[in-house]
Formats: structure tokens, C-alpha cells, sequence
């Protein structure tokens, strides 16, 4: 099955079953917090992940037992085989926020029948091509557009967000800046 074709319901067939949602969030949640008491140390994660180059300029990423390419349209010398790095990016901060979305929505108490995350991002290719120095090479501006379904009021539903956006990780990348080192090797 291609990347393109899958759907919500290829992954789960449940999840849209509020009540193993729940129970699967507490219990993750409740793991976590007696993992984290009895070793705090357990709470720093280390993400490995690795790519090949292949095609024009494709990469195959591996991240454990998981594997996806990452390619450019045919306009930035791709083959258009699969999506652009910075698509997976806007990827990335949807995928994010709806784990940190459905998570908070539980610890607060907040129901959240269904969540849609649009995500847009504006790049200047002037900096990618440093054809401006004065343009960065990455986003200038990412909008995401939110959309929850569920009984509770817009102030519960603002309140969730305000929490989102405090603790997703993957906006956090976004919002400050990270250390990020660099080491070649020829081989």
C-alpha cells in the first residue's frame, strides 16, 4: 500500500473508540509517571533514526522497524516519488500535536470526539538556492488550522490548545532554537 493511500482506519480500526482511547492514554500516562518516580533518569530519550540517499535525491529513512522515503517534486531535481522534507515537517508538528492534543484532552478532563490538523508553511527558495542571503532557507511563517468536534465550550477547547502548544515537542523544534552539531566522516 502506498503512503498517498492510507487512511485512519488502515492503522486502527478502533481508534475511534472513545473508551480504549481513554484507556489506553491513562495507562500510558500512569506507566510514564512510575517509570519517571522510580527513575527520573528514564525520562531522557534518545530518537535514532538513519538515511540513505537513493534516486535523484531521494532519501529512505529507517527509524526502527519503520521505513518511508522522502523525495522533492520534479521542479527541485526529485522524482516526486513521495513527499518533501519540509512537507514531512508539516507532517511532523500534525502528527505532534494530535498526540498532544488527545493526551492533554485526557488529563484535563476535555472531550475531543474528533481532531483535524491543516497545516500550511511559506519557504523561499532564494535562501535554499542562496540566491538571497537575507533569506532564510527555512519557514517564515507555519499556520496550522485546528479543528476539534466535541460537547465542551470553545474556552475548554482554547484551554486544551494553550497546553498544546506549551508542550508539544514537535513545535517546540519549531519555536526555539536547538543545539544541532554535525559531523562528517568520509568513508
Amino acid at each position: 500500500m502506498s503512503e498517498s493511500t492510507l487512511t485512519e482506519s488502515t492503522f486502527i480500526p478502533s481508534a475511534d473508540d472513545a473508551a480504549l482511547r481513554s484507556a489506553r492514554l491513562g495507562e500510558a500516562g500512569q506507566a510514564w509517571t512510575q517509570r519517571i518516580g522510580a527513575n527520573p533518569e528514564s525520562a531522557k530519550l534518545t530518537y535514532k533514526v538513519a538515511g540513505v540517499g537513493v534516486g535523484s535525491v531521494a532519501t529512505r529513512i529507517s527509524s526502527g522497524k519503520h521505513q518511508f522515503t522522502v523525495d522533492e517534486p520534479a521542479a527541485l531535481a526529485g522524482d516526486d516519488v513521495a513527499p518533501s522534507p519540509v512537507e514531512y515537517a508539516l507532517g511532523a508538528i500534525i502528527s505532534c500535536q494530535v498526540v498532544v492534543y488527545r493526551l492533554y484532552a485526557e488529563q484535563l478532563g476535555i472531550q475531543v470526539d474528533d481532531i483535524t490538523i491543516n497545516a500550511e508553511g511559506d519557504l523561499d527558495v532564494r535562501g535554499l538556492f542562496g540566491l538571497d542571503d537575507t533569506v532564510r532557507p527555512g519557514f517564515s511563517d507555519i499556520r496550522l488550522a485546528v479543528n476539534i468536534s466535541g460537547p465542551e465550550t470553545q474556552e475548554r477547547y482554547d484551554e486544551l490548545a494553550r497546553t498544546v502548544e506549551a508542550r508539544c515537542p514537535v513545535q517546540d523544534l519549531f519555536s526555539n532554537p536547538t543545539p544541532f552539531r554535525t559531523a562528517i566522516t568520509k568513508v
